[in-house]
């Protein structure tokens, strides 16, 4: 009943009821409402309350900066091990006191920091939007952490939120688009950054280029990031944390695009790589059982493709992932 009236507009969602959808929806609270965020009453006297914000993040210390990175590694681990839906709230709040304490800090070398900091954490926050099915939230987002990685000077930071806007544009169905993204994300580091990032720069513009139907492109784009990633076994880059990757996961994301071309090759890598997957990285095993329906689906072996479809359900209702239950459904109209 109470569901009828709120879609209705005959009854306001209670406080104690946004609580609990937002975080079943993964939506943000002015998402769920249907307007803009509650604006703050203005001061009586507009210069003593700006001085006084000016005057509270200038205080922003290198350890605070640390405590801003810790919070975003913190919502990053329970991101990949419970899914983005239960920290919406969480994120929301860690984002607007990064941008508050960007937002009043003058000096270029008191902001750099801070804005390293906010380029970290918007594009976590993207990224679990369009996990959420979010996409003009996450497209927001990735507008956010270009601008602070240009206020920051860090272009590894800025190819990074430009080639994961990419993936946007893909989802909207304009993968021809995201490639060009990608791809001018390729050309701002002008042949700089770290290996690690050029690797994953290479296998996000194969995966475009699989969705977008180039499949030479494609290819190239593989043998590029194959050529690049790092040896041993580290995934995290040193230079930008953001950044997980190494041979491993490199071998997960080429079965990825390798199933989305239908070649056969892709089951060898998606099993090589489900051996090697890290348990904790439970939504990345959710795409990986998707993966491996696709590429059964595609070699026509329905069995075995069920099996999978059954496993990544359960993963992406674990995880809330809107993004996977999306692609698990339209695998599955295919059997």
């Amino acid at each position: 009943m109470y569901v009828s009236e709120w879609e209705n507009g005959k009854r306001a969602i209670s406080d104690r009821y946004a609580v609990i959808l937002r975080q079943l929806l993964g939506v943000t609270d002015a998402e769920l409402r249907g307007g803009p965020p509650a604006a703050a009453p203005p001061s009586a006297d507009g210069y003593d309350e700006l001085l006084s914000r000016i005057d509270s993040a200038g205080s922003v210390s290198e350890s605070m900066v640390k405590a801003f990175d810790n919070q975003t590694e913190l919502l990053r681990t329970m991101d990949r091990q419970m899914g983005a839906a239960g920290l919406v709230d969480q994120m929301t709040g860690h984002l607007s006191a990064l941008e508050d304490a960007l937002n009043f800090t003058v000096l270029p070398t008191a902001r750099r920091p801070v804005a390293l900091a906010l380029a970290g954490a918007s594009t976590l926050a993207a990224w679990q939007a369009i996990d959420s099915g979010a996409v003009e939230r996450a497209w927001r987002h990735y507008e956010l952490a270009k601008r602070a990685a240009r206020d920051a000077e860090a272009p590894m930071y800025l190819a990074h939120a430009m080639a994961e806007q990419a993936y946007v544009l893909c989802e909207a169905g304009r993968p021809s688009l995201g490639v060009d993204l990608v791809r001018d994300a390729q050309r701002t580091l002008a042949g700089n950054g770290s290996p690690r990032l050029r690797a994953w720069l290479s296998a996000a513009e194969a995966e475009l280029c699989a969705h977008a139907g180039l499949p030479d492109d494609c290819r190239r784009a593989l043998d590029s990031a194959g050529a690049s990633i790092p040896s041993g076994s580290g995934d995290r880059d040193p230079d930008m944390l953001s950044i997980f990757l190494n041979g491993a996961h490199l071998t997960r994301w080429r079965g990825n695009v390798l199933a989305l071309l239908g070649d056969g090759e892709a089951v060898t890598s998606l099993y090589d790589a489900l051996e090697a997957v890290d348990p904790t990285f439970v939504r990345a095993q959710g795409g990986l059982h998707t993966d491996l329906a696709q590429a059964h689906l595609a070699r026509a072996e329905y069995d075995d493709a069920n099996i999978h479809l059954r496993q990544a359900r359960l993963l992406a209702s674990r995880t809330g992932s809107v993004r996977q239950r999306r692609r698990v459904d339209l695998l599955t109209a295919r059997l």
